[in-house]
């Protein structure tokens, strides 16, 4: 069987998250034969892998996204009236209309990108659509958030991908998209796993950025809302990774007969006999971080953090632990942070490390993230026997508190996001209690054992497979 999987701005290009996760999916199936399709931004963001690609691998086709800057005016658009009214309903983000998804993708039809944003087709539609929503403001403001909107969408649908038996897409928004198509266009299985919500993760960032003129935040919004609802519309099957996505996924319109849920798994079995040192009171203390630096994940409040924790901690350290060439910029205000507030001397940052070697060494590990999913670190760490300190985000308090009533014990302290008070005090309570915190990592061994080890995950993705191609 071949499977090929969609991946927007991820694997092989980025490490940790999402692309760990992949990297287990496809090396515990090499009876299988997988294709990456990478979705990346820029050229420049696709410079160098960060995994050794498994042999089961047979290719990465490689699509980009803002190469639609380079495009030139080409072949009109040859549509018919009902192919025309169908591709506008589209672009209004009228329900149900990814059927002319396909007529998009077809430049025999649709024409070259360009061409067609300055037919009369489109045009028409596009004033039409000034008057009624903004008036007001600027109509050149409004034509080039059309367009930067919707040409890098058309551009990509019209790139050629390959066959495969099943599409499987690890989010919606262009990973989605272009699934979607292929799924109508070759009429294989699509398959949808969101390891986050991307639409909602989408209008956190454009509600925060600068870079979406206000008066447009709404339709970039509602853009990413609509993609996301093609796409649960499309797939065969839509999977979740635990029951707060799931629930957002059916209010965002998913049929819950698509829907499933198959939660995270890690490799018990090698980090469950890593050794643990005995902590005592009073004594020093060492927070870790398996992360990546990012913005999302939000380090500066844990360092903001850490400088009132070390007030009531005389001898605590803290070793952020993951790659830190994703976003330089933000690294590098990181330790411009870290230097104004005098935390030289208690916080290290390692860059990527082999965490079986640290696990052992770490008394608490620390997530201070603003947006997660079902985070795979906080799960290793969790079967290292290491309770945790975790914002409440994505399925955080679930696996720190348990899913049910079957499911009891507490592996860690959840604590508000964006919250440096609530964090210290998370941690000065962890350095004052050691017996606390070998009866937590005790619970989250247990519950990693009983819920979330990798062959349950890759079993149920096995069978998925099977049943998508009979």
């Amino acid at each position: 069987m071949k499977i090929a999987l969609l991946v927007e701005g991820s694997y092989p290009y980025v490490s940790g998250g999402v692309a760990n996760w992949i990297q287990m999916l496809v090396s515990a199936m090499p009876e299988h034969e997988f294709e990456i399709i990478a979705i990346s931004s820029s050229r420049q963001e696709a410079s160098s892998y960060k995994y050794k690609l498994p042999p089961n691998i047979s290719g990465i086709h490689d699509v980009f996204m803002m190469d639609y800057l380079n495009l030139e005016e080409g072949k009109p658009p040859r549509l018919t009236k009902k192919e025309a009214a169908s591709c506008l309903e589209w672009f209004a983000f009228q329900k149900n209309s990814e059927q002319s998804i396909p007529c998009i993708a077809d430049p025999k039809k649709l024409g070259n990108p360009i061409t067609f944003m300055k037919s009369e087709i489109f045009w028409d539609f596009l004033v039409a659509s000034y008057e009624q929503e903004m008036p007001n403001h600027s109509f050149n403001s409004y034509f080039w958030t059309w367009r930067s909107m919707y040409l890098p969408a058309i551009y990509l649908l019209q790139q050629s991908y390959p066959i495969a038996d099943v599409y499987h897409a690890v989010s919606t928004g262009y990973a989605g998209l272009i699934a979607t198509y292929l799924r109508m266009k070759h009429k294989k299985p699509f398959l949808l796993t969101e390891h986050g919500v991307y639409a909602r993760e989408r209008e956190e960032e454009i509600l925060k950025s600068a870079w979406v003129d206000p008066p447009f935040k709404k339709r970039w919004i509602e853009y990413f809302y609509h993609m996301s609802q093609g796409a649960y519309h499309t797939a065969d099957r839509t999977i979740s990774l635990y029951q707060g996505t799931h629930q957002t996924q059916l209010e965002l319109g998913l049929h819950a007969d698509k829907a499933m849920i198959i939660p995270n798994g890690i490799d018990y079995h090698r980090l469950s006999v890593l050794p643990r040192h005995t902590s005592t009171s009073g004594g020093g203390i060492v927070f870790g971080a398996l992360v990546r630096l990012v913005p999302i994940k939000d380090i500066k409040t844990m360092l903001y953090a850490v400088r009132l924790a070390s007030h009531d901690i005389p001898d605590m350290r803290l070793w952020i632990m993951g790659p830190t060439d994703e976003d330089p910029d933000y690294y590098q205000e990181c330790i411009a942070l870290t230097r104004n507030l005098h935390l030289e001397e208690i916080v290290t940052f390692l860059g990527k490390v082999a965490i079986d070697e640290y696990l052992p060494k770490i008394d608490v590990l620390i997530l201070s993230s603003i947006s997660e999913g079902q985070p795979l670190a906080v799960l290793e760490g969790m079967a290292a026997g290491i309770p945790w300190i975790c914002t409440e985000v994505g399925s955080c308090r679930e696996l720190l508190e348990g899913k049910d009533e079957h499911d009891v014990g507490i592996a860690g302290y959840v604590v508000p996001p964006v919250n440096p008070k609530a964090m210290s005090e998370a941690m000065v309570k962890m350095h004052t209690l050691p017996e606390e915190r070998t009866y937590m990592g005790q619970v989250g061994r247990n519950r990693v054992e009983a819920y979330y080890q990798i062959d349950h995950f890759i079993d149920a993705y096995r069978q998925l497979y099977d049943e998508a191609v009979t």
